[in-house]
């Protein structure tokens, strides 16, 4: 995936939300930030270093979970999370209490390798914050988890936020892009096509006058202010609904296509 004129800046205490289709290049975007991908132009730089001269006190400071990194299969939860607990010097009970937060204590003796996905995505996150990194990459960190444990997730992110940590989060999920961003970059085809605040975003795509939704019979719809609704009439409209416009709504006008597939 090529990207294009990608600029972006993320200080501590923020959580910067990227949102794109499969394809757009989310992940390419991860393995250039944190050093996985060459850039073939422009640079990155990670607390004031090129990120290819980032040293072993600099990674101690980052946080990052993919489905690139893997686990231990045949050790168990509690024995993935010792070995980085030692590794980075961190308190056992730092990790009883992430455990528990996250629902993961009851399954602490269960090995990696039987864990569901849900599981799995919720012991990497744990690795992932366990030394309170300056520095967070997520992946889609909620991914197939139910809203409960969604939230859990979330406010340990918040609440990291709240220390000081600057995070980078892809998700899929529009309303906890809309809870947790400070920013948001919306990614199509490895171009910016918007970017900044919420507020931001809204005062640019959204219109002053209320919108309709026209759907035709053969399946397709139309979305268009109300005024115009009668040059848009004829035999082939079925239905106008009000139209709610959200995140999925500006994607979907500005590139014709849907943000995420249901």
């Amino acid at each position: 995936m090529v990207l294009e004129d990608l600029q972006l800046e993320l200080a501590g205490g923020e959580i910067l939300g990227l949102l794109g289709p499969s394809g757009s290049g989310k992940s390419t975007t991860i393995g250039l930030l944190t050093g996985q991908i060459e850039p073939d132009a422009g640079s990155v730089e990670i607390f004031g270093k090129n990120v290819k001269n980032l040293g072993e006190e600099d990674f101690a400071h980052l946080g990052l979970m993919n489905d690139t990194l893997g686990f231990y299969e045949t050790l168990t939860v509690y024995q993935n999370l010792t070995f980085f607990a030692r590794f980075f010097q961190i308190p056992m009970q730092e990790v009883d209490t992430l455990l528990k937060q996250l629902e993961l204590w009851d399954d602490r003796e269960v090995k990696a390798a039987q864990l569901s996905t849900g599981m799995k995505q919720r012991m990497l996150l744990i690795r992932a914050v366990l030394h309170q990194p300056k520095l967070l990459f997520l992946d889609e960190p909620t991914s197939g988890l139910d809203p409960s444990l969604a939230k859990r997730v979330q406010d340990l992110l918040l609440a990291l936020k709240e220390k000081g940590t600057a995070i980078f989060l892809v998700t899929h999920n529009m309303q906890e892009a809309m809870r947790l961003c400070n920013r948001l970059i919306l990614l199509h085809k490895g171009t910016v096509v918007e970017s900044g605040t919420l507020e931001e975003i809204w005062e640019r795509q959204v219109p002053s006058e209320d919108l309709v939704t026209i759907r035709y019979r053969n399946g397709e719809t139309k979305m268009i202010p109300r005024s115009e609704v009668t040059n848009h009439f004829n035999d082939q409209v079925v239905g106008i609904d009000t139209a709610t416009v959200d995140l999925e709504t500006i994607f979907m006008q500005l590139t014709g296509e849907f943000l995420y597939e249901s």
